[in-house]
């Protein structure tokens, strides 16, 4: 299936959304997850997930395919197991609020990053000011690996919230990661811990049309494989790399 049909919640850009964009994608030009030219292709800096399932959801498209209510609810699922958990943990968040004061604060901060409009007012500032003034206790490599514990159980059992659409997930646990390790980072803790599987390098999709016969013959077979199956090729049925090119060619 090359398509998805999840994509129909209305986006926006938020308080946090573009600023939280650049910053990551200049960090994963740098691992080599996006390519160097990633701030200029449509596809990964839109707020709409793509359609083609073959490229993987930005978190900052996330809202365009779970909308506000399954982002509450997640949110929601992970504040009940933060307040049933020790008293260590548990206290520093009931000082400021209890579960549906968290749920809003924190869902509210997840839409405005994923591209649902401008949810979470004082950006950038508002999250610095809790995590200094109101969080600090946690804000260290054992309070993130508790938040990592519930967090990861809680998206566990969040797999219906995700749709069908399994790159949800992974973008998610990027989402996550990014923040982890900004925060790992302004805190001084090291960060061990991991959320699960994260987005996998985007692939640039190869155009054939716009190819000479010499260039598609300098291809890979991995390239041209990859590139035959974004065009909803079925490769199975090519055996040798000569095959794929006569294919590529007369696309």
């Amino acid at each position: 299936m090359n398509k998805t049909t999840d994509i129909r919640f209305p986006t926006a850009n938020g308080y946090m959304t573009e600023k939280t964009r650049t910053n990551y994608i200049e960090s994963a030009i740098k691992t080599g997850v996006l390519p160097e030219d990633a701030h200029r292709i449509p596809e990964i800096v839109s707020l709409s997930a793509p359609e083609n399932c073959r490229n993987p959801i930005q978190f900052w498209q996330l809202f365009s395919i779970l909308g506000p209510e399954r982002i509450v609810a997640i949110v929601g699922d992970f504040y009940t197991r933060v307040f049933a958990d020790e008293d260590w943990f548990t206290s520093v968040f009931a000082r400021v609020g209890g579960v549906e004061h968290h749920t809003n604060t924190q869902a509210s901060m997840w839409a405005d990053v994923m591209g649902g409009g401008p949810y979470y007012h004082g950006a950038e500032f508002r999250l610095s000011f809790h995590h200094t003034h109101n969080a600090h206790q946690l804000m260290d490599a054992k309070g993130a690996k508790r938040w990592v514990e519930l967090m990861v159980r809680t998206l566990d059992a969040s797999g219906e919230r995700m749709t069908h659409d399994p790159r949800v997930r992974p973008s998610l646990n990027t989402f996550l990661a990014h923040f982890l390790g900004k925060y790992a980072h302004e805190f001084a803790f090291e960060n061990r811990e991991s959320f699960g599987e994260t987005n996998p390098p985007w692939r640039r999709q190869v155009n054939f049309r716009n190819m000479t016969e010499s260039a598609i013959e300098a291809l890979t077979e991995d390239e041209l494989r990859e590139g035959l199956e974004g065009r909803g090729v079925d490769v199975s049925r090519f055996g040798e790399k000569q095959d794929l090119i006569r294919k590529a060619i007369g696309l």
